[in-house]
């Protein structure tokens, strides 16, 4: 059995690569990347831009356009409030162990103390400063101190990481502070969007880049996959537009909103120019980045410093070949199943779907390690049956679990389909025979709204790609026909086969608006899962007005 060598901090994993890194492919393309010189200052009082790079504007320039001033905490508060829900911040310290020294540090400090300050740091990206940047510089160093000395300490372990893996493409290493502001450092991070890890990666963009995406694993949080897949989308945005900030911000708000916005400003392409032109978030990830790398750099003039566990936690990897289920584990090896997760936040439903062709890492404290060799044959026979009947891999179905779960794509064909007037994602979604809940997170999908003339991304199998295509081409009656539904939305089938009335059931007949969570609510024992089984629904958005659902009567 191979094992690799891994260090970790309150479940926030942490890869030491050996060895050297093998040599970049000549055909690469190499980026070149000036160093900043002296920066050029205005009166901040006044909103104007402030502390550019020499020689990015000209006398001109300078001065010609007001810079932002306006207050975007919220965003990235709620990123950092992530963090306290981790393992890492709930077992990694005791209450007692934080000290006072924390409340005495400086405020309310001169501009020219962060200018002065940010002149000398010596980065490859800009390091611009206005009312936006000190606001977030504010955040970090006053109003939130102790996830900033948490995020401290996780960056000792994540960033020789990251920096490793941006020496590998030819980076610049000031990107490592991007998932300061991105995931603050959780690996587990999800936003409302959907976008998940340390580098909060939304699904199509992930897929995009390589990462592997199922109903149990998802390598988004994976912080050595996910890094490597980061970078090469950093490097390819980078080679797109020559400009960081723009970089930057198009990997937040995707390179068509940035290409907009630039379109819209006349064609230029000076981020601050830009900056009201973009999406609100994104108008602040820049700020942000500068303060972070700000922060990361000076937070011992602030009286910040790294918050480490006050005891050492150690890790080793154990590559496994086989299905492997986390209470397996937790009861052969006496182990906490919320530390496994934290552990190993890449396996989503507590399992480690391994096979022969393709083992997976499990990562165990370092005190467990020898348990599990000696334990191994145990571990692995542990009520099999129960987590793995005939020795398969069971695909979840609950629609109770915890969190949501994407369907597989894996063998799918994509078919765009453009969105007409009068739908709507729950006749889509049926008209695809997919769930709405992967429908919206494909595209995005807030709220269930959508757009005519807008284009989905919908993954179907690869065998009736074809049929699905054609559903672009047929009317609204049309398509509703194709799953036996009228144009009103009846179904035709179901009131043919009306079944007579059984006196072992209660009879609901769904109204407009009714949900099958709604509807179980009403009947105290019944779950939506066991209506769509008495009643051989497709999905939960198989429903129709007028419809009678079968519901068993308590004993």
């Amino acid at each position: 059995m191979v094992m690799k060598k891994i260090l970790l901090l309150g479940g926030i994993l942490m890869f030491i690569f050996s060895g050297t890194l093998s040599a970049q492919e000549d055909e690469r393309q190499k980026i070149v990347m000036p160093r900043m010189k002296s920066l050029e200052i205005t009166d901040i009082n006044e909103g104007t831009f402030v502390a550019a790079p020499a020689g990015s504007y000209s006398g001109k320039q300078q001065g010609s356009f007001k810079g932002p001033d306006e207050n975007l905490d919220d965003f990235f508060s709620e990123k950092m409030d992530s963090l306290d829900d981790t393992w890492y911040a709930k077992q990694a310290f005791h209450e007692d162990s934080l000290g006072d020294a924390a409340q005495l540090y400086p405020k309310n400090l001169p501009d020219s103390v962060y200018i002065k300050r940010l002149q000398d740091m010596q980065e490859v990206v800009d390091l611009s400063y206005n009312n936006v940047v000190k606001n977030f510089i504010v955040l970090y160093t006053e109003r939130r101190r102790d996830q900033v000395e948490m995020m401290l300490g996780l960056a000792e372990y994540y960033f020789p990481m990251f920096e490793q893996t941006l020496d590998k493409y030819e980076m610049p290493l000031d990107l490592k502070y991007l998932p300061v502001i991105e995931s603050a450092l959780n690996p587990t991070a999800r936003s409302r969007m959907g976008a998940t890890g340390l580098w909060q990666f939304m699904f199509g963009t992930a897929r995009q880049m390589g990462l592997e995406i199922t109903s149990f694993v998802d390598e988004r949080r994976d912080p050595v996959a996910s890094t490597d897949a980061a970078v090469r989308y950093f490097q390819s945005l980078y080679n797109r537009y020559g400009n960081w900030h723009l970089a930057i911000a198009a990997y937040n708000c995707g390179p068509g909103n940035v290409n907009r916005a630039i379109r819209r400003a006349g064609g230029t392409k000076n981020y601050w120019e830009i900056y009201y032109r973009l999406p609100r978030e994104t108008r602040g990830y820049v700020p942000a980045y500068i303060a972070a790398a700000y922060v990361m750099k000076y937070h011992k003039e602030h009286n910040l410093y790294p918050r480490l566990p006050d005891f050492e936690l150690q890790t080793d990897t154990v590559m496994v070949n086989d299905f492997l289920h986390f209470d397996q584990l937790a009861a052969t090896l006496d182990i906490d199943k919320e530390q496994l997760r934290s552990l190993n936040p890449m396996y989503r439903r507590d399992v480690v779907p391994a096979k022969k062709d393709k083992p997976l890492p499990v990562v165990l404290p370092n005190e467990t390690i020898m348990d599990f060799i000696d334990a191994e044959n145990e571990v692995f026979a542990h009520e099999r049956k129960k987590f793995f009947p005939d020795n398969q891999l069971v695909e979840p179905t609950s629609r109770s679990a915890s969190y949501y779960t994407p369907a597989d794509i894996d063998g799918k064909a994509k078919v765009l389909y453009t969105v007409q007037s009068g739908d709507n994602v729950g006749f889509i979604s049926e008209w695809f025979n997919v769930r709405a809940s992967d429908l919206r997170y494909w595209n995005n999908i807030s709220r269930n709204l959508i757009r005519a003339g807008q284009k989905l991304l919908i993954y179907v199998p690869e065998d009736q790609k074809e049929k699905y295509e054609r559903i672009n081409s047929m009317t609204f009656a049309q398509k509703q026909a194709s799953i036996g539904k009228s144009a009103s939305g009846s179904s035709r089938s179901s009131a043919k086969k009306q079944e007579p009335i059984d006196p072992n059931f209660i009879y609901h007949t769904v109204r407009s608006g009714d949900t099958l969570w709604e509807i179980a609510r009403n009947y105290p024992g019944i779950s939506s899962d066991d209506i769509v089984r008495l009643n051989n629904l497709r999905n939960e958005n198989d429903l129709d007005i007028g419809q009678k659902l079968k519901i068993k009567r308590k004993s």
